[in-house]
């Protein structure tokens, strides 16, 4: 049966003595399918909001209101390193399996490489703190409480080679301070990003050209946002302890409403019921969501410290998965589909302040070598070089056939066509001395 899992953080001491809760743990490893339970936890811990990641290895939180990140291991379940800063951390994300990015409260970007320890860091182009961030591989984003959302981009952040400073690619301007932002699933230029704002919108956006897309007007101030793996909705967690479903797509509609230029401008209320089935004023604010792989099931994250299932289908009320005594600020979902990587970090390198070596240190998960079947089918697609190949052949037909291969294989035919030739004229040899001797 597949088995799901997902880490959760809280912040500040327990709000009563509950015995049933071990004292110093911060960071909660649990199993949702097929039982929920807690598989284990992590101690000295009291995370921000969105200040929680995890790659295949390694737990990452910040530390409230200090410039410190506390590393955990996930394999062997303590932990491993505390890493200082410069600056306060307010929030991080992660890129890829191998780069943290760090958001500050001076409104400054820092990206560490786990396996190198290089340190990348930017201007201080928030003027107030940065609140959260989103990245895909090829690009971030950041939003701050100046009301702003500053798009980066990953490969000129990280470029060994590159002397201009570090700019932002657009901003995207908001009225009030960002709260949360998640990024769609698409990977070419119409993905989207979703911005939620102390003035009661979420607003939808084409980061890639900064078109503002839709603009939703909602009843209470939303705190967090998750997305569907479809991208047909974003999930609202607000102020109140209530949750709404903003729809993205319209089955009805002849055009989608978010590239419809007629409606984009135009403001739109969310008419959607709210959730269902639970006391919001017992629970508390919601400051975090979690979204399983097939949108199924929603988890909330309240300030009494419970975490909540939902039924995304039915909108209602499934079952309180846990009760951590103290206000949960993240809810990370670990993929139950682990990915094939060549390495993984066993240690994580600390950041380096000053220029060095360039050096990677990590452990290989297989062979390094493989079959070049099994790699053009693990390929999304069909791999750059064999196209290339093809398109060659196809056009070079004379300079194709003519390759080294093709050579050795034209001589290897005309030696066999000549010790076929000498075994025949032997046999003939022979057959003809038969015949004399029986006449």
């Amino acid at each position: 049966m597949l088995t799901e899992n997902f880490i959760s953080s809280i912040r500040a001491q327990p709000k009563s003595a509950n015995t049933a809760i071990a004292k110093d743990v911060g960071i909660y490893l649990h199993e949702l399918d097929p039982t929920p339970k807690v598989v284990s936890s992590f101690k000295k811990s009291s995370t921000p909001s969105n200040g929680l990641v995890a790659n295949s290895t390694h737990i990452f939180a910040a530390q409230a209101d200090k410039a410190v990140v506390h590393v955990y291991s996930r394999e062997r379940g303590n932990q491993e390193a505390l890493v200082s800063f410069q600056e306060r951390i307010h929030c991080l994300t992660l890129i890829g399996d191998g780069v943290i990015v760090l958001g500050t409260a001076e409104g400054r970007l820092i990206l560490w490489e786990v396996c190198t320890g290089r340190q990348v860091s930017t201007p201080a182009s928030h003027l107030q703190a940065v609140s959260c961030v989103a990245a895909t591989q090829s690009y971030l984003l950041s939003g701050s409480e100046d009301s702003n959302a500053h798009v980066w981009s990953v490969p000129r952040l990280l470029s060994l080679t590159s002397t201009e400073p570090h700019e932002p690619l657009r901003t995207l301007s908001h009225r009030v301070a960002v709260m949360s932002l998640v990024l769609g699933h698409s990977s070419d230029t119409t993905n989207m990003c979703i911005s939620a704002t102390k003035d009661n919108t979420v607003t939808v956006w084409n980061y890639h050209s900064g078109v503002l897309l839709r603009t939703f007007l909602l009843q209470s101030t939303p705190l967090c946002l998750t997305l569907d793996p479809c991208d047909r909705g974003v999930y609202v967690g607000f102020e109140d302890g209530s949750i709404q479903f903003a729809e993205l797509v319209q089955p009805d509609a002849m055009v989608n409403p978010l590239y419809d230029s007629r409606v984009q401008a135009t403001p739109v209320q969310i008419t959607s019921l709210p959730f269902s089935g639970s006391s919001e004023a017992a629970a508390g604010r919601i400051n975090c969501l979690g979204l399983n792989y097939d949108g199924t099931k929603l988890l909330s994250g309240h300030e009494s410290g419970k975490i909540t299932e939902w039924d995304t289908a039915r909108r209602y009320f499934q079952r309180e998965i846990a009760d951590l005594n103290a206000p949960v600020t993240n809810i990370f979902m670990l993929s139950p589909f682990s990915g094939k990587k060549l390495t993984q970090a066993v240690t994580v390198v600390k950041p380096k302040l000053a220029e060095g070596n360039y050096t990677y240190t990590a452990q290989f998960t297989g062979s390094v070598g493989e079959e070049r079947l099994s790699q053009t089918l693990e390929a999304p697609g069909f791999p750059t070089d064999l196209l290339e190949d093809a398109i060659f052949r196809f056009s070079n037909p004379a300079a194709a056939t003519s390759s080294s291969e093709d050579e050795k294989l034209r001589k290897d035919n005309e030696d066999l066509r000549k010790v076929v030739s000498e075994q025949q004229a032997l046999l003939k040899t022979l057959l003809s001395k038969k015949s004399k001797t029986k006449s």
